[in-house]
């Protein structure tokens, strides 16, 4: 069984698949994960004039698909751990596993402040892909500072009037080639050293309080969108209880993608890592199917 659908787990799909291990993707939501709110990828190999999210995504459900791979639409809520196998509580029923690969990723992380929650779907987004033509001629604010950030900033500059960029360091820390393309665009606009402290608005989003972090003064940008672009939280509190994790809750592997509960790996974002990618999660998917199967055939009383 694997959880999740993006390019991690379609590709240990196509993997598992190719050596004839039964194999079914449980989603909760539309295959592709977060890469399908993604307009370009300029970074994944083979494609020299970069691919949307949303197609790379398509063909990778397609090739998995072509292979025999089930993709059912569910939502896995908790699961059992047993002497040999597994039960995963989903609300489709119950699945029996001797096997689970976690390919779950990652979800936005929120600011935390004030207006947030409230505006979020009245101005304040966390996909500029997805509502970015709702601010045609409009006056946005980006907060962050990193390739997901700046991307999306460069992005938004084709419907937007105006793109702040807020970002509490003095210089960002996105790919060069991203940084110099923005640095270049005379829509996007800077707010260094800084930090938003409330976003602003009765209905809709009006603007954004902006601290300045290093005499602590404050001002206000009129804005009529925010995109937040501040980091991940990964999605791991499925085995929370089960597997080894970090302090922020990504879980541990070992190099063939072996969580510290034997029967259970985990591929994608959702691992401790150096380098979150779509070529790195597929290269994680492909080994953790690989390492499965050869689990499952040196542990032949398995469960099927």
């Amino acid at each position: 069984m694997i959880i999740g659908a993006g390019p991690a787990g379609l590709a240990a799909g196509i993997y598992a698949a190719r050596a004839a291990v039964s194999t079914v993707i449980l989603e909760r939501g539309v295959p592709g994960g977060l890469v399908i709110s993604t307009h370009l990828i300029e970074n994944y190999p083979g494609f020299s004039d970069g691919v949307s999210g949303p197609e790379l995504m398509e063909q990778m459900e397609k090739q998995a698909r072509s292979f025999g791979v089930d993709i059912l639409p569910a939502n896995v809520e908790n699961v059992v751990m047993n002497e040999k196998e597994f039960t995963l509580i989903t609300d489709h029923g119950e699945i029996v596993t001797s096997t689970i690969i976690l390919a779950t990723g990652v979800q936005p992380q929120l600011l935390g402040v004030k207006g947030e929650k409230e505006l979020t779907g009245r101005g304040v987004s966390y996909c500029a892909t997805c509502d970015g033509a709702f601010f045609r001629d409009k006056v946005v604010a980006v907060v962050g500072g990193g390739n997901a950030a700046v991307e999306e900033a460069i992005f938004l500059t084709r419907f937007a009037e105006k793109v702040y960029i807020i970002h509490r360091r003095g210089e960002l820390r996105a790919a060069k080639i991203a940084q110099h393309r923005a640095c270049a665009n005379p829509k996007i606009n800077f707010v260094w050293h800084s930090v938003a402290d409330e976003i602003i608005g009765k209905k809709f989003v009006e603007g954004v309080k902006v601290r300045d972090v290093r005499d602590n003064s404050t001002s206000i940008l009129g804005v009529n969108g925010v995109f937040i672009y501040v980091g991940n939280t990964p999605s791991s509190s499925l085995l929370k209880d089960i597997v080894k994790t970090d302090k922020k809750g990504f879980i541990i592997t070992d190099e063939n993608m072996l969580t510290s509960q034997h029967g259970i790996f985990a591929a994608g974002d959702v691992r401790q890592k150096l380098l979150r990618q779509v070529v790195t999660a597929v290269a994680d998917g492909a080994i953790a199917a690989v390492a499965a199967d050869k689990y499952i055939s040196e542990n032949k009383s398995l469960p099927v």
